[in-house]
């Protein structure tokens, strides 16, 4: 073979790489944003177009297992582990929200890591969840959110081994320590004045009673 073949053989191999790793990335740009769409369907309380938008999310992923072998390192790419995490943190927001459960990494086919980190970042969307919730003055539904925010955190803290492990989770799971604490106090507060309105209103028709 000739230094010609070799050179353009070798060139033929590197314009493939590029046209997998830009087609790969485009599926996950476009996974990651449809994936934020369903999280905001989700806080509409549109759950089955919710999860009519991760269903087309699934077959985006799915896209990874066609990658060649010799292509493994786009798979474990940043934009991949994104794509994966934000596909994640939808998945159990949705079924938190609809359904009150949680979901397993083998349930949604998602690698552990990404598991572990979109879960972590579930408990933003349940603050969000919560604010709006007493917006409403829908109280049971913001200690709800709460809850759940604590069970995540809770459960995390126990995994010693795997913040050790996965450096990022250290950091989101610290955010989300501070997230629960500005919730509580203002599930808290809401859950003060509402008590004290029912108290007012109780003295009032107390009141009225008495002046018939």
């Amino acid at each position: 073979m000739s230094l010609r073949e070799i050179l353009s053989k070798i060139e033929d191999e590197l314009k493939e790489s590029e046209e997998i790793k830009d087609e790969l990335y485009d599926a996950m740009r476009k996974a990651t944003r449809i994936s934020k769409q369903a999280i905001f369907l989700v806080h509409k309380e549109e759950f089955k177009k919710a999860g009519n938008q991760l269903n087309e999310v699934e077959k985006l992923l799915k896209k990874l297992n066609k990658i060649p072998a010799v292509y493994g390192k786009f798979v474990y790419s940043g934009i991949v582990h994104s794509a994966f995490q934000e596909y994640v943190e939808a998945r159990i927001f949705l079924k938190l929200t609809q359904d009150g459960d949680f979901l397993g990494p083998k349930q949604i086919n998602v690698p552990s890591v990404s598991y572990l980190l979109g879960l972590a970042d579930v408990v933003g969307e349940l603050r969000r969840r919560a604010l709006d919730s007493i917006r409403r003055g829908d109280i049971e539904i913001a200690v709800g959110s709460l809850e759940n925010m604590e069970l995540i955190y809770d459960e995390f803290i126990l995994m010693y081994e795997s913040m050790r492990v996965v450096s990022e989770l250290r950091r989101k799971l610290d955010i989300a320590r501070r997230i629960i604490e500005a919730t509580r106090g203002d599930v808290a507060i809401e859950i003060r004045r509402d008590s004290l309105e029912r108290s007012i209103e109780k003295l009032e028709r107390a009141l009225r009673v008495k002046k018939e």
